[in-house]
């Protein structure tokens, strides 16, 4: 038999973890002591000595594996109740630890007031233990159904029945030793992708007996000749019908995968040429750009020596111009188009074969994470709803692992995600049943149309009335639980306070001294919640309290678990009823730690969900973003797994959002960033990292460099095994602990990543791969002691002195770690990819509220003003990065400074009408030439991007405006802002952007008419007056002078109607829909106006009015 030692195989689990890399630490580091809580509230501690791997097994034999076929001499031991008491314990209790701090198991027979039925989920009901005293629940399978561990069936939970183990090892009810019942015997594991063994015909008699040679040892041979069965991956290989052993494919793999046609997984599709030729061949980029050229060298050359000043501040501002437009098109020269086929990816991965017959998909792993911080401003209901459209999508339920960050630990939003797994028992078979778009019940819901549209089953309608009356019911849940758990908390510190009262009598205390006790926030089953009260106290503040991960859904088993149709209310027979893993995790937060904000809590994220699940691939999204496309998991994986997608970093989708007005009026769908500049940036080394929406490969995220198939060396046509210091020469690996933490088990699980996202080696062309089937073996169980290991990778204190934050995860020093992740990973040669499906992969909410989208703007344009002067500026990029790929990187960087100019140059007009001067002292020809030659080569080029991204003109526009007012409010403010972070180091604090749950009763565009004061609004409302006024001085000046000049008023008009065009729906957002702008505005931008119309008066008093003074002006042709 072949044995080998492959980073696919599942490691044995050190139980040790990082608790035995602590001690190395030194006696003021951090030490991980397991505790467990009994059903009556005792805390038993786990000892060391009961969990370690004696110190003789070395590390080669502990990650050695040999894959056994099950044979007659080879039956699976009987640990099947064993390993379900552990998942049960683990199921149901909720850790918690940090710095300094014990890690406690919080055994929770109750999690939400509501009844839990589903088996995967903690606190699901069940019988109570037959043992004398004793509150706890029997132990279930899969389906729920109650595992009794004796053949007498004598009912007794998990606690009990270890006590009785470790005891006498009788079972309490009938005295004997266990033995297990017939109905729970051990499912015969074909994980790997061997046949079953056919059983032999009745008429053989024993043929464990009949089966021996004359030694009397099991003959293995004589047993494969007579069944003709075959041995799985990871032992001898049988070849059928005479096949050759040393066929050039897989060494012990699949054979008939090599028999079919190799199809790629995705293509790349041109633009068409007729479109993109004159783009391609930068015919109309380069007209502009000599005409650009001759247009400021005629500007220089020409002074206006009347208006020196006017003229000086022009060509300033349109060089300024001329750079940032080079920054923003020649990255643009390049568009790709991008198609998956869906169906080649599950004849590769999922397709049932005789090796293979379940159709146990050979797909990798994918861990999807979810942030959130604050309740009040995200609401829980959309929370609930994005987890809802996590756990149906469409993607091997048992290669699913969900988690979400909550960062304010809230007990709201705990309860929420256990209502949410509570719903999700009818709701995801629901949408398996019938193929639900979208599978988030509030988008699917209010969705107009016909909802019976290509639905074939004729209990569709009778199913979806049930599923929306449960949903009603589930939305009233969860608003009602800000109440349920103040009521409960009033009610449980009323009782503590009786309490105290009672013993104080009964002590003799003096009656009148007030009763101190504190108000505690209370969970469901009767205990303090570990996370921050609502009334906050030392330890259980928003920014002080213990980590906390709760399993809330168990992993699911490797094998299909069909419904019935008396299980629930709606009959799911022949529907899988698995759902996947799910966990909820707060972080550990102390004061006096810098906690880094969604960049710390999303490296908590990567380093929870290594230790539990380590899927090799990562999606993140925002709360408020949700898969509106069940099968975008697999269009991504269409990429990642195609022939070259080992040097794929990460997948970017398009964001997409909901709610928003149709008019689009502050432009918030975005699409030409995300239909075109993005986009085009697919064609150079891929689109940048804009923080939601997003598919990773864990192993980049790590910070190696892109695998080089040269380092390797060959064995057959798979890649040998490498480790992390082969991707990273300068990485010791005894120094794994400086750059990932002192985790064993995180350390370990790097190469399994890895090796688990490599593409199949199914095509010679592919020289970096992985056989096929490595990933069809089923999970590990999760235990205690690795669930206690998860909780000390999320404390407070694991970063310390490790490179989390400046190499490893997200990378921390910037409000928007998003591009500069995306960067740092584009800096070490890795390439990313833009997804764009054909239904929209995901949606969200985005602020239609004008102060709200401005200080979103905010937000972004200081993150970049911070990239500018720091060290992930693109000039200071390695040469792995391309040309191209660096110039849109910097203009990353350098966007918010053009506000400063724009401005300016909006300034312009008004100061020219006022002036009675203009940017040039007469007209020329050559100057009308090259401005109307620049303005035809301008719009050819918009209405050439327009056609190959899809954007509409109307949305092009909603751009253009929406860039003047960003640029002359939210940018102007971020340069300031980013300028004091650098050189006063005053640091810049951010609120999160409010999301609305969409109350029924609410009108749906009431925000957009809703106005809140803000400071960003005062440059572009001075600009506004400004331009206004100056037009009314001018026409009255003209009006009332010897000689009306209209053309020159008609000509410095022009371009003020231009600017307050642009402004138009910055007015519109001022205005409200009932004239509720407040008074504030008006004061402000009055005074300041007349106070600049002053200035400008005491600075250039005007002189006579006669024609002569006007010579040299403006002259209208």
């Amino acid at each position: 038999m072949d044995s080998h030692s492959s980073p696919s195989s599942k490691k044995v689990r050190s139980p040790g973890g990082s608790s035995g890399g602590s001690n190395n630490r030194g006696s003021g580091g951090q030490t991980v002591k397991f505790a467990r809580r009994t059903s009556s509230g005792r805390y038993v501690s786990l000892s060391r000595d009961d969990i370690d791997v004696p110190d003789e097994i070395s590390g080669d034999y502990m990650n050695y594996t040999v894959h056994i076929p099950p044979t007659p001499d080879n039956q699976p031991m009987d640990g099947s109740v064993a390993v379900k008491a552990e998942e049960q314990y683990v199921a149901n209790s909720l850790f918690t630890g940090g710095f300094n701090s014990v890690t406690r198991a919080h055994l929770m027979d109750k999690v939400i007031e509501s009844e839990v039925s589903h088996p995967q989920m903690a606190g699901a009901k069940g019988s109570a233990c037959a043992m004398p005293a004793c509150d706890g629940k029997v132990m279930k399978d899969e389906r729920g159904v109650d595992v009794t561990p004796c053949a007498c069936r004598f009912k007794i939970c998990r606690d009990c029945y270890m006590d009785a183990q470790k005891g006498t090892g009788l079972c309490p009810g009938c005295k004997e030793p266990y033995k297990m019942g017939d109905d729970y015997d051990e499912v015969s594991d074909y994980s790997s992708g061997a046949l079953p063994l056919p059983a032999p015909d009745d008429s053989k008699g024993n043929m464990s007996v009949m089966k021996r040679n004359q030694n009397g040892e099991f003959d293995h041979n004589r047993w494969l000749f007579e069944t003709k069965g075959t041995y799985g991956y990871g032992n001898a290989f049988m070849p059928q019908d005479g096949g050759d052993e040393r066929n050039e494919g897989i060494q012990g793999g699949v054979i008939e995968t090599m028999d079919k046609e190799w199809k790629p997984l995705s293509r790349k599709t041109p633009v068409p040429a007729a479109i993109l030729s004159p783009y391609r061949k930068r015919l109309l980029v380069a007209i502009r750009f000599v005409v650009l050229g001759f247009f400021l060298t005629w500007r220089l050359q020409h002074k206006n020596e009347d208006a020196v000043w006017l003229w000086f501040m022009s060509v300033t501002c349109e060089l300024w111009f001329a750079f940032s437009w080079i920054l923003d098109q020649i990255p643009k020269l390049c568009p790709v188009n991008r198609s998956t086929d869906l169906q080649a990816l599950w004849d590769k991965f999922d397709m049932p074969s005789p090796t293979n017959p379940t159709g146990r998909s050979d797909l990798p792993g994918v861990d999807m994470f979810v942030s959130t911080a604050d309740p009040d401003k995200e609401p829980p209901l959309v929370t609930a709803n994005t987890i809802l459209s996590i756990l149906a999508v469409d993607y091997p339920v048992d290669k699913i692992a969900c988690y979400i960050s909550d960062d304010g630990g809230a007990l709201l939003t705990f309860e929420a995600m256990a209502e949410a797994c509570s719903f999700a028992d009818l709701w995801v078979p629901f949408c398996r049943k019938h193929d639900i778009e979208p599978r988030n019940p509030e988008s699917y819901f209010s969705v107009k149309g016909d909802p019976t549209k290509n639905k074939s089953r004729s209990d569709f309608v009778k199913d979806r009335r049930k599923i929306k009356r449960e949903y009603d019911e589930f939305k009233v849940r969860i608003n009602g639980l800000p109440d349920s758990i103040r009521r409960r908390s009033d009610a449980f510190n009323a009782r503590e306070e009786m309490k105290m009262l009672k013993h104080m009598r009964e002590s003799g205390a003096d009656p009148m001294e007030p009763i101190k006790v504190q108000k505690a926030t209370w969970m469901a089953d009767g205990t303090h919640w570990p996370g921050a009260w609502a009334v906050p106290s030392r330890d259980h503040a928003k920014g002080d309290h213990a980590g906390i991960l709760q399993v809330m859904l168990k992993p699911p088993s490797s094998d299909v678990l069909m419904g019935g149709a008396d299980d629930k209310i709606i009959d799911f027979t022949d529907v899988d009823i698995r759902l996947p893993m799910f966990v909820y995790m707060s972080r550990e937060k102390r004061q006096g730690y810098d906690h880094n904000k969604k960049a710390g809590a999303m490296n908590a994220l990567v380093r929870c969900s290594a230790i539990l699940s380590n899927g090799p691939f990562m999606l993140n999204l925002d709360c408020d973003h949700y898969i509106y496309n069940c099968k975008a998991v697999r269009e991504g994986m269409c990429f990642m797994m195609d022939r070259g997608g080992e040097g794929i970093c990460y997948i970017q989708f398009p964001q997409r959002f909901e709610g928003i007005d149709p008019s689009d009026r502050y432009a918030n769908h975005n699409t030409v960033f995300f239909d075109g500049n993005m986009r085009a940036l697919d064609g150079v080394q891929g689109p940048v990292y804009v923080g939601t929406g997003t598919m990773f490969r864990r192993f980049a995220l790590y910070g190696f460099d892109p695998p080089n198939p040269d380092k390797g060396q060959k064995v057959g046509s798979e890649m040998q095994n490498l480790g992390p210091s082969d991707f990273d020469p300068d990485l010791d690996v005894n120094l794994l602990p400086k750059r990932f933490g002192n985790s064993t088990l995180l350390a370990e699980s790097i190469p399994v990543a890895e090796f688990q996202a490599r593409p199949l080696a199914d095509h010679p062309a592919i020289k970096y791969g992985r056989r096929p089937g490595a990933l069809r073996q089923p999970r590990e169980p999760l235990d205690a002691a690795t669930v206690a290991e998860a909780v000390s990778v999320i404390s407070c204190w694991y970063e310390d002195k490790t490179e989390w934050g400046d190499r490893v995860g997200w990378i921390y020093g910037s409000v928007t770690e998003d591009v500069v992740t995306g960067y740092r990973m584009h800096n070490r040669g890795w390439h990313s990819v833009y997804c764009i499906t054909k239904r929209d992969a995901f949606r969200g909410s985005a602020p239609i509220n004008l102060t709200d989208r401005l200080h979103q703007v905010l937000r972004w344009a200081t993150g970049s003003v911070e990239i500018f002067f720091s060290r992930n500026n693109a000039v200071l990029a390695t040469r792995k990065l391309k040309f191209l790929q660096r110039l849109a990187y910097l203009n990353v960087g350098i966007y918010p400074f053009t506000s400063i100019f724009l401005v300016v140059y909006c300034f312009l007009p008004a100061l020219s009408l006022l002036s009675g001067h203009f940017i040039v002292q007469t007209l020329n020809v050559a100057f009308l030439i090259y401005l109307l030659t620049i303005s035809i080569c301008l719009i050819l080029l918009a209405i050439l991007e327009v056609r190959w991204s899809g954007v509409g003109l109307e949305e092009w526009w909603r751009n253009e405006q929406f860039w003047l007012i960003s640029g002359t409010s939210a940018h102007l403010a971020a340069v300031v802002q980013g300028l004091l972070k650098v050189i006063a180091g005053i640091e810049i604090s951010f609120t999160l952007t409010s999301k609305s749950a969409g109350d029924e009763n609410e009108e749906v565009y009431a925000e957009l008419y809703l106005v809140k004061w803000t400071s960003l609004m005062i440059p572009p409302i001075v600009i506004g007056m400004m331009n206004i006024l100056s037009i009314a001085v001018a026409f009255s000046r003209t009006v009332y002078s010897a000689i009306p000049q209209w053309s020159k008023f008609i000509g410095g008009a022009f371009f003020s109607f231009w600017v307050l065009a642009h402004l138009y729906p910055f007015a519109k957002g001022l205005m409200g829909r009932k004239g509720k702008t407040p008074t504030i505005v008006f004061v402000w931008s009055g005074l300041i106006a007349i106070t600049l119309s002053l200035l400008w008066i005491s600075i250039n008093p005007p002189k006579g009015g006669t024609p002569a003074t006007l010579n040299g002006g403006f002259i209208f042709p």
